[in-house]
């Protein structure tokens, strides 16, 4: 573990690149990067940035792109543009890149940046000059070895993670977006070196996976960790088994860096989400996870309405950096778009929650009998050159 800083704070590093809100993935398209350059504008508004020290990410390599996805695909993002994808129309269709997941100006750059922070952050933790590293433009967590899924085309939290092996005998990874983090998952399905957790809705939505008997294969058998959900999920209900779950693999697991995907398409009245998760409630995720004092790596990832996503993370920031801020948004360059009540915190809705109190119990006792055949963790210190990680070993 690192040495915290002055007074047993956290050592905070934050990574932002100022291009990220000139990407754009088109018209009518829901992934809108500028949500982080409005995110970042908001916690500058508000003083958090004196709290951490900035960075901008290195643009990650096409070497680093290929320590996990493969050289044909990462070859093509780097030379697909908009005004040459009729020549390459094969190619889209086997890489997946079209409708979802479109061509756009800069798109392998915004590859780059997005995954450098995530890197960038990891190498931070590695070193021990950080106990947590924030990249709020990371966590595209559907990209695949081969293809781009779901708005992802490079996973930069598999590239983070197999930055944290280099140093930790285990990472655990969480996802608290609405959308299974398949991408990861699939990436690490056969190792027991890292846990992915995955709390997200099931049923009729996408990718599709995420069900509670998808456990991992092989030496990764039943270190992948599935909680389905239905519409409705309230602040309550989703840290009645949050909480249990990650307490419990942190008993059991003993990891030596965690990895949290905060997507924001958990919170209510998401374009496309369909839980009614408040600011606070899902930061009560973050919170909780940085009880755990382990070095945490904090990322983006989904989030569709805008203004709330850019209050989401502004609102985590704090909680990374255990400050108060006001519920009055302080004047920023997109104050319009916090109208008519111009606050931090957002009401949840009145939709019913369709998650029942003992389908849930089920579901967590399900995942508890699942951690028995977990092999107990050994009480040894791990040096670091023995910790390196063959890629060629991640699906």
């Amino acid at each position: 573990m690192a040495t915290r800083g002055p007074g047993g704070k956290n050592r905070v590093c934050y990574f932002y690149d100022n291009e990220i809100g000139n990407y754009y993935y088109g018209q009518g398209h829901p992934m809108k990067p500028h949500r982080i350059r409005m995110a970042h504008n908001l916690l500058l508004n508000y003083g958090l940035y004196r709290k951490m020290e900035i960075y901008r990410p290195a643009p990650a390599t096409f070497e680093e792109l290929c320590k996990f996805h493969s050289e044909d695909y990462i070859r093509f993002l780097r030379n697909i543009t908009p005004d040459n994808v009729a020549d390459h129309t094969k190619q889209m269709q086997r890489f997946n890149v079209g409708e979802d997941s479109p061509v756009f100006d800069g798109l392998y750059q915004f590859c780059q940046s997005s995954s450098g922070g995530s890197i960038g952050g990891a190498v931070k933790l590695n070193k021990g000059q950080a106990d947590i590293a924030i990249n709020w433009s990371g966590g595209l967590h559907h990209a695949k070895k081969c293809e781009a899924s779901g708005f992802c085309y490079a996973n930069d939290i598999v590239l983070a993670i197999l930055e944290l092996l280099k140093h930790h005998k285990r990472v655990l990874y969480i996802d608290i977006d609405i959308h299974h983090g398949d991408g990861v998952e699939e990436a690490f399905y056969t190792t027991d070196r890292v846990l992915t957790v995955s709390f997200h809705k099931f049923g009729e939505y996408f990718p599709g996976t995420g069900d509670v008997k998808d456990v991992g294969a092989h030496l990764g058998k039943y270190y992948s960790v599935n909680f389905p959900l239905k519409d409705g999920m309230d602040d309550s209900s989703y840290q009645s088994i949050f909480k249990p779950v990650i307490a419990k693999i942190m008993q059991l697991y003993q990891p030596g860096a965690i990895v949290l995907q905060c997507g924001a398409d958990s919170l209510t009245g998401d374009r496309l989400g369909c839980f009614n998760l408040s600011i606070d409630g899902h930061a009560e995720c973050v919170r909780f996870v940085l009880a755990q004092n382990v070095p945490t790596l904090i990322l983006g990832g989904g989030g569709y309405t805008i203004r709330n996503v850019s209050r989401c993370w502004t609102y985590e920031t704090a909680v990374v950096l255990g400050q108060e801020i006001s519920d009055d948004l302080p004047f920023n360059d997109y104050y319009e778009y916090y109208g008519p009540e111009y606050k931090l915190h957002i009401q949840p809705s009145s939709m019913e929650n369709m998650n029942q109190a003992d389908t849930l119990e089920k579901l967590k006792g399900k995942i508890f009998e699942h951690m028995k055949n977990w092999t107990p963790v050994p009480n040894v210190q791990m040096h670091a050159r023995d910790a390196a990680v063959d890629p060629s070993a991640v699906n």
